[in-house]
């Protein structure tokens, strides 16, 4: 099944919902696999590691370091990965309040990763941003 590639659709039908949690990025070696007990939501092999997208209670857990806390939100509309336009559209959106986001496509979906303490205002300004545009 395709997704969706009109931006304004899109936009309009993103349904921002806040997953439940804190969430961190953290590293081990570039060769290594993904350490024992974890349960990454994202993973990135780099150069320099490998990336691990995990529950905060996980990496504390397993002992691995990181330095920033964030709430996963889940845009619920089934976007194409050829689309154009929605990546650049929220993170201006959010940018606009202050806001950071990382942002990791799924074959189905887009997942923001915002800063924790501001999860919530976050989905309330992507909220906005559907409603303007339906």
């Amino acid at each position: 099944m395709s997704g969706e590639k009109d931006l304004r659709k899109l936009l309009s039908g993103m349904r921002p919902e806040l997953n439940p949690g804190c969430y961190v990025f953290t590293t081990v070696a570039p060769s290594a696999p993904v350490p024992p007990g974890l349960d990454p939501v994202v993973t990135v092999r780099e150069r320099e590691g490998l990336t691990l997208v995990v529950a905060q209670k996980d990496a504390d857990a397993a002992g691995l370091a990181y330095d920033y806390a964030a709430g996963w939100i889940t845009l619920r509309v089934h976007s194409a990965l050829e689309a154009v336009g929605l990546t650049a559209a929220v993170a201006r959106e959010l940018a606009e309040y202050g806001l950071s986001c990382n942002v990791v496509a799924g074959f189905h979906h887009d997942h923001l990763f915002v800063p924790l303490d501001r999860a919530e205002e976050a989905v309330t300004v992507l909220t906005g941003l559907a409603r303007r545009s339906g």
